[in-house]
């Protein structure tokens, strides 16, 4: 399915280095949370105010409804997760009759997994298990096995050229076999092609990758420009996957390692949050949202059991918002499994710009404007983003389980960029309810 991944592209905003972030949050720190206070009492002439939860509730509320009408059809659910210095505050918007969804309701947060693995990548290079700034060709530290296999069957263009650092921004130019067009599949990616003829299908990395060695794909020389390629990040998941088998002697997967060091097991901050590899581990637990997709002509498909091993490392991850919130705040913030350090200087700051269409995308993540840095995402009937900023110490999660491709269009002005649009307004609107800023 196509991502849409870089929504703030779409306003035309540039990335403030990091510098004037810092700078700033000295500078507005108090002026927020003055602004919130004066929000959060009671007023001495007007009497009690609306609490904040239903302030952000009917931001949220107002968000869907507005969708509702430039749709013209009904939106099922539009959820928001905000954290604040002093407060957390879950909104669920749904058409009257319906039941809310709760901080706890389990979705799947497609590409929102790219920040975990990049996550993973860079807990490896503290721990020195590897080098991002190494070529996918070299071995791994100590040992005298490459990152990649060195075989006929890995030999796609520029393999030799690629660094683990392009990989994580979308600078290596690896093709998209999940969502560009593969020759020999009817127009199709090579993803949506194998999954229709079989929806079981046990994809893996080895398989991906056959398309770009068999047809000589890829996007541009490495290093030299910008595309977004789920792909790309099939291949970090490979070889974090490898690293850490090499490690133990024994197969491990990327879902091992994310569940020992990332998510669980050692990880300092402990989280429910999943991410299948195998064909047949479909199910989410209860309870869980159930996203829904509307194209032109066809009757709306409804995604609830679902096949994830072609999204490995690129969007195969499912959790709560509760729990979603609690990584993109810790993690930004230095407080989980990589440094201050590694956050600020490699995470964050290692941009990759493309002049020719704005995009600014670090190491799994972008920064967004009154937002933070984050990512967003779009599978299986479900859009979400999730954004910390470090300015004023916000963070947000928000998802619509619809995906709304009716008109047939591509764009800014269709169906399915208002759906995508609604979760950004969402979660502005909600800063605004609470005194933070909103729409840029």
């Amino acid at each position: 399915m196509t991502n849409f991944p870089l929504l703030p592209d779409m306003f035309n905003n540039s990335c403030p280095s990091k510098v004037a972030i810092r700078l700033g949050m000295v500078a507005l720190s108090s002026v927020f949370f003055t602004a919130c206070s004066s929000l959060l009492n009671d007023h001495p002439l007007t009497g009690p105010q609306p609490s904040s939860q239903s302030r952000v509730q009917k931001a949220v509320n107002n968000v869907r409804t507005a969708l509702e009408k430039e749709l013209g059809n009904s939106v099922p659910s539009l959820n928001l997760y905000i954290e604040t210095p002093t407060e957390k505050i879950f909104a669920s918007s749904v058409p009257a009759g319906a039941t809310p969804y709760t901080e706890n309701t389990n979705f799947r947060f497609a590409s929102n997994t790219k920040t975990f693995t990049s996550t993973a990548i860079l807990k490896m290079h503290q721990d020195g298990y590897l080098n991002i700034h190494a070529k996918i060709s070299d071995n791994i530290p100590g040992s005298n096995i490459p990152y990649v296999p060195n075989t006929t069957e890995w030999d796609f263009p520029f393999k030799n050229e690629i660094t683990i650092e392009q990989l994580l921004q979308h600078s290596a130019g690896v093709y998209d076999v999940d969502n560009g067009i593969v020759p020999g599949t009817g127009g199709l990616s090579y993803t949506a092609y194998t999954q229709g003829v079989d929806s079981t299908h046990q994809f893996t990395a080895d398989e991906l990758v056959k398309p770009l060695v068999w047809y000589k794909l890829y996007s541009f020389p490495p290093g030299t420009g910008f595309k977004y390629s789920n792909t790309g990040y099939t291949i970090l998941g490979y070889i974090i996957a490898r690293i850490y088998s090499t490690k133990f002697l024994t197969p491990k997967t990327y879902e091992d390692y994310l569940r020992d060091h990332i998510v669980g097991g050692i990880a300092p901050v402990q989280l429910a949050i999943h991410f299948p590899v195998r064909a047949d581990d479909t199910k989410m637990p209860d309870p869980y949202v159930m996203g829904i997709e509307r194209n032109l002509g066809k009757v709306p498909k409804i995604y609830k059991d679902y096949n994830m091993s072609a999204q490995v490392a690129e969007g195969n991850g499912y959790s709560s918002p509760a729990s979603l919130n609690t990584f993109v705040r810790t993690l930004m913030k230095g407080q989980n499994v990589l440094t201050s350090f590694t956050v600020d200087s490699l995470m964050q700051a290692d941009i990759k710009i493309d002049t020719s269409n704005r995009n600014h995308y670090a190491l799994g993540c972008f920064f967004t404007p009154n937002m933070g840095f984050g990512h967003n995402g779009e599978r299986c009937g479900t859009l979400s983003l999730m954004a910390y900023d470090p300015v004023t110490d916000v963070s947000v999660v928000a998802f619509i389980n619809l995906v709304d491709k009716s008109d047939g269009k591509e764009g800014q002005n269709s169906t399915f960029a208002k759906c995508f649009t609604a979760i950004y307004n969402a979660a502005w609107d909600g800063r605004a309810a609470l005194g933070y800023p909103g729409r840029p």
